[in-house]
């Protein structure tokens, strides 16, 4: 059974998408830490990011790399933190996370809760410094 993720990347769930290649995507985390809390996951379906091959690997962190200067761009921050848990969905993927502190990236800070005219405005805005 697909996971979630892979449904996102068929178009059978909704999303806010941000950014696209032939091999990955991006978009908003539902539950965000803050503000342009993005995801960046393989569209090849792979639980364990450490599984894809060397040269996949490669390409997903220099896509993120892109993502984030996007993300630095329309949400002014000290830095994009990159994030790799993995446990929450067996799929890849990879969380990008506009940073004025470090406490920006505690998963245990309640998440915001955010319009859908609030996660478009966000998903426009990087799309636009993408």
């Amino acid at each position: 059974m697909a996971t979630i993720f892979s449904r996102i990347v068929a178009g059978e769930i909704p999303c806010y998408k941000v950014a696209e290649n032939e091999k990955f995507f991006a978009f908003l985390d539902i539950n965000p830490l803050v503000k342009g809390h993005t995801l960046v996951i393989p569209k090849q379906e792979v639980d364990y990011i450490f599984d894809l091959s060397d040269e996949d690997l490669a390409s997903m962190q220099v896509f993120a790399k892109q993502v984030a200067v996007a993300i630095k761009k329309a949400f002014p921050c000290i830095k994009v933190g990159q994030a790799v848990l993995g446990l929450e969905v067996p799929h890849a993927h990879i969380h990008l996370i506009p940073m004025q502190s470090e406490k920006d990236m505690l998963f245990s800070n309640p998440k915001l809760k955010l319009t859908d005219e609030e996660f478009r405005q966000i998903a426009t805005a990087i799309q636009a410094a993408f």
